[in-house]
């Protein structure tokens, strides 16, 4: 099978980039999704919040996905459900199966990646204890009462602050169950400020930091955990440890960009993000392999999925069309103090409309800052900030003439102390 672009996941990123090519000229796209309907992740987040950015007003998650699925479908795009991509190639082809084509190589002049991330599990955090049953991630619990309709437990803990396990001690709450707490590791959340108010104070469920499981009890089923503070190294205190009955364990404990197949198609990666080294068009360091969304990077809002994926949608289209500047003389970003990583990593000024959006997160909560973007001893831009947390993602945005100006070196991201 020969297809001109081919996209991978049918999350909000793949759908987003697939209506931006097709608004781009490309006449022949094809989206796999391996779950057996689009959406990706939205269609189990049925809460509000979504889509404020892109459509000014406050939609839940398979609301905001509906948009795009119809659209999609209005533009007479391909997409294969149920299909599992096993391979990539250097060379762009692409080895998928499902039940109807069975097994298929796919020729393709371009390829977004759009696979999303994953929630990282207990066999990572080397809990002690058993394997009963009540230990789920937040997202397979979220999967299981808002798509599947079962109740997970009736008295339930939650180890991390990520956004997914905020929502879920609400949903938990308003189904019946009883919420103990929510407890961090980190000093600080890892999830919206939005999220900690709505999900955690409205319903006076209490946010404990510096605190972790140690221990999982029960057999069969699970009986209660054993939770200790830790010092500033994270490591438990033995004297503070304390047992919490409850039913169930919801793991919200940070969430790991999909990037197997961008491994093993050799594709660049970077070591903070788990993502893709990328460029101003979303471009891999394969040529003609793009990739957007939180296969990239984890985003706070979908929002900034969508723009991020019409991104990589223009980029594929051009670089179809040979509209694609391929000149080596780049930009590449830098972090420096408090800055973790920044994407994206290069970028090439010919390429870029009207300007460029750098997204960046922080390494610790710092009040009253300057997010300073340099090129040597120049400053580009310095914006002022009250508060930035590690669980909200900041972005500087430069026009296209500066970068221009500058045309290639290094862009230094810092904060700056007022």
């Amino acid at each position: 099978m020969n297809r001109e672009l081919v996209i991978i996941g049918g999350g909000p990123g793949g759908l987003a980039a697939a209506i931006e090519a097709r608004k781009n000229g490309i006449r022949d796209i094809l989206v796999l999704e391996r779950d057996k309907n689009l959406g990706g992740i939205l269609q189990q987040c049925i809460h509000n919040g979504f889509g404020l950015h892109v459509f000014g007003e406050q939609l839940t998650g398979p609301e905001y996905a509906e948009r795009f699925v119809d659209e999609l479908k209005s533009l007479n795009i391909d997409y294969y459900n149920d299909t599992m991509v096993l391979n990539v190639s250097k060379d762009r082809v692409i080895t998928a199966v499902n039940s109807k084509e069975g097994l298929m190589n796919i020729n393709a002049k371009g390829i977004i990646l759009a696979m999303g991330c994953r929630e990282r599990t207990r066999g990572a955090l080397n809990i002690p204890g058993a394997r009963p049953s009540g230990i789920f991630t937040a997202g397979a619990a979220q999967r299981f009462i808002n798509i599947e309709g079962y109740m997970v437990g009736k008295k339930a803990v939650i180890l991390g602050s990520g956004d997914i396990g905020l929502i879920m001690a609400r949903r938990m709450t308003l189904e019946g169950a009883e919420v103990v707490g929510v407890f961090e590791l980190m000093p600080y959340s890892t999830g919206l400020k939005r999220n900690i108010v709505q999900c955690l104070d409205d319903f006076n469920i209490p946010l404990k930091f510096n605190h972790t499981v140690v221990r999982v009890h029960g057999k069969e089923r699970l009986e209660g955990v054993t939770i200790a503070q830790v010092d500033e190294n994270r490591r438990p205190i033995r004297d503070t440890e304390e047992f919490i009955e409850c039913d169930t364990l919801l793991l919200s404990v940070g969430l790991i960009p999909e990037n197997e197949l961008s491994r093993d198609a050799g594709i660049s990666m970077d070591r903070i993000t788990s993502g893709p080294v990328v460029d101003e068009s979303m471009q891999t360091s394969i040529t003609g392999v793009f990739a957007c969304g939180n296969v990239v990077h984890v985003h706070d809002l979908v929002d900034f999925v969508t723009q991020e994926s019409r991104l990589a949608g223009s980029g594929a289209s051009k670089y179809i069309k040979g509209e694609l500047d391929k000149s080596k003389k780049v930009i590449s970003t830098k972090t420096g103090r408090g800055i973790r990583y920044v994407v994206p990593q290069n970028i090439n000024s010919k390429n870029i409309n009207e300007s460029a959006n750098f997204f960046m997160r922080v390494d610790n909560v710092y009040n009253n800052v300057y997010l300073k973007v340099s090129f040597g001893d120049r400053v580009i831009s310095k914006v002022r900030k009250n508060l930035v947390t590690p669980g909200e993602m900041e972005n500087v945005r430069i026009k296209k003439d500066v970068l221009s100006e500058i045309g290639s070196g290094e862009l230094t991201f810092q904060l700056e102390e007022v």
